[in-house]
């Protein structure tokens, strides 16, 4: 039998622990590695060592929807599942438009995350109950054009989720290793692009699209 090498990502040892012990517990299914944050996860995710990844939407220095784009783009191969407490529809369009294969609910991944790991093997979508309702609802009202595309680029949003963590300008130029000039352009861009007015108005933004947790 071959088994599915899984990454599993979560900023929680004790959650990535329980888990560890659902997914460990199938024959078909192996966790061979773990990460404490988004940004592990993408460094792990090599395609010679790993089948499918398991993020957390909401982790410290990159989430888990970060991950999921980035993780897409340098290994299309791998599949990628979204573990969430959020049954907020917002969340999960962002998930799927970020290329996740599945979208799985804390609450009930004792029940849900095997059947949507070997899901994802197959090249199928999982989607809870209440998540499929939500497609439905949505394509019934005619929201059919899909998931529209992010108006920030992914460096916006690396500073929105700064931002709204709360750092300084000079904080966050430090970290992403550019100047306070730039990252205050980027902040006028991001005010702009998202007609909003002020920090408050990021963090607000953030925690609605899943960048922070509320």
């Amino acid at each position: 039998m071959t088994q599915t090498r899984i990454l599993l990502a979560d900023d929680h040892a004790l959650v990535r622990q329980g888990l560890r012990l659902i997914l460990d517990a199938e024959a078909d299914l192996r966790v061979v590695a773990e990460a404490a944050d988004g940004a592990e996860a993408v460094a792990a995710a090599k395609p010679d060592d790993v089948d499918l990844v398991v993020l957390d939407i909401a982790m410290p220095r990159m989430t888990g929807l970060q991950a999921t784009r980035e993780i897409a783009r340098r290994a299309p191969g791998i599949r990628v599942l979204i573990l969430s407490m959020y049954d907020n529809e917002q969340y999960l369009f962002e998930a799927l438009k970020a290329g996740a294969s599945g979208y799985v609910l804390k609450s009930v991944a004792d029940r849900d995350l095997i059947e949507a790991c070997r899901a994802a093997m197959r090249g199928e979508p999982f989607l809870y109950p209440g998540a499929v309702a939500t497609l439905i609802r949505q394509y019934l009202r005619g929201d059919r054009p899909g998931l529209p595309e992010t108006i920030l680029t992914p460096r916006e949003e690396e500073i929105v989720k700064l931002i709204a963590e709360g750092h300084s300008a000079k904080d966050i130029a430090e970290h992403l290793v550019i100047s306070v000039k730039t990252v205050d352009r980027h902040r006028a861009n991001i005010l702009q692009k998202l007609g909003l007015r002020d920090r408050l108005d990021i963090a607000r933004y953030a925690i609605r699209t899943g960048l922070v947790e509320p």
